[in-house]
């Protein structure tokens, strides 16, 4: 009987290769577009604090949350691989493509959510960590496997996780929550529903073959509509609380206005079409996307610019005071980039 002896190099190499070849699969389980907003708004959170922490503690923090927030789209998308391989427009994500087995993503998410909860925690402190477990615990646990599936409110109440990462910048900086990112964390909070049900309303198809209790299959569109007005109409006068309470300057309060302008714009003409008007519906979708962004934006310029008294210092891990007058992009040697969400990911 003739054997052939494989060299284990050549096996090495092999398994490297597929490895390398599945790279942009996994990168795709971590939805690193939704991860890339959630980055950016701890970033807002990390900066606009009293205190500031050095560049290397820093930027582990950041990637430690960005980690975080992908360990929960992988977790998602393990849950929810039975309904994405229903829903064209989830269709495509690796686990309905055959491209990475349940299991894999299952174990790819728990181990990438533990590196990175330990990892916030020993660059920074244990309370930020515990809001970045917590976190991944309510979107996987609570959000995905319960609420998703179960009420129409899934959006609203499950909204809070996407909402909690510029409080956990603040927290990884000073040790302790304070009204600043309490502020932030209700503008995304309110922003989450007119963002979701704008999508959905022309998803709803989708969702009511999956069985998913969103507000338009459960409701109706013009009812969403309305909740899509009545949702804008409490975001944008909360929009303008960082001025109102002075931690964010004149420019932030102008650019604001004509922001949230716009905003109930695209919602009232929404809602005049009793959610009828499609190309209404994406418009205000795409818009909600640059409004938060925007938002965030001017607060980090405003911040960097000094236009705004500074508040008392904090407690926590710190650099000397010098460094802590540096530019936002100090802390990461860089600026933010815009950031775009694909239909597929959210």
């Amino acid at each position: 009987m003739n054997t052939t002896a494989i060299p284990l190099s050549r096996l090495a190499l092999a398994s490297r290769s597929s490895l390398v070849a599945r790279l942009p699969h996994f990168i795709a389980l971590m939805k690193p577009r939704v991860m890339a907003l959630a980055l950016f708004t701890a970033l807002v959170g990390l900066i606009i604090a009293p205190t500031r922490l050095d560049p290397i503690s820093g930027a582990v923090a950041i990637l430690a949350i960005a980690a975080g927030a992908g360990a929960a789209g992988a977790l998602n998308m393990w849950y929810d691989a039975d309904i994405d391989a229903v829903m064209a427009r989830t269709a495509m994500r690796p686990i309905p493509r055959g491209k990475i087995s349940k299991v894999e993503a299952l174990v790819f998410g728990l181990i990438l959510g533990v590196v990175a909860v330990t990892a916030l925690a020993l660059a920074t402190n244990l309370g930020a960590a515990a809001l970045l477990a917590c976190t991944i615990i309510f979107y996987a646990a609570v959000y995905t496997a319960w609420l998703k599936r179960i009420t129409s409110q899934n959006i609203v109440i499950g909204g809070a996780a996407g909402a909690v990462p510029p409080v956990i910048g603040w927290v990884a900086a000073t040790g302790q929550v304070g009204l600043e990112p309490l502020t932030l964390f209700l503008i995304t909070f309110l922003w989450t529903p007119p963002h979701f049900w704008a999508l959905a309303l022309n998803r709803a198809d989708d969702y009511a073959r999956a069985r998913i209790p969103m507000l338009p299959v459960v409701a109706g569109r013009a009812a969403t509509a309305r909740q899509i007005l009545a949702y804008s109409s409490l975001l944008v006068p909360a929009s303008e609380l960082p001025w109102w309470l002075g931690f964010a300057g004149s420019m932030y309060g102008v650019i604001t206005v004509i922001c949230g302008a716009l905003f109930m714009l695209l919602a009232h003409r929404l809602n005049k079409s009793s959610g009828a008007d499609r190309p209404a519906a994406h418009k205000l979708f795409l818009f909600s996307v640059s409004y938060l962004f925007v938002l965030f934006a001017v607060l980090l310029i405003d911040h960097g610019a000094g236009s705004f008294s500074r508040m008392p210092a904090a407690p926590g891990r710190s650099i000397a005071p010098a460094q802590a007058e540096a530019s936002p992009g100090a802390v990461l040697g860089g600026g933010a980039t815009l950031i775009t969400l694909s239909t597929r990911e959210v």
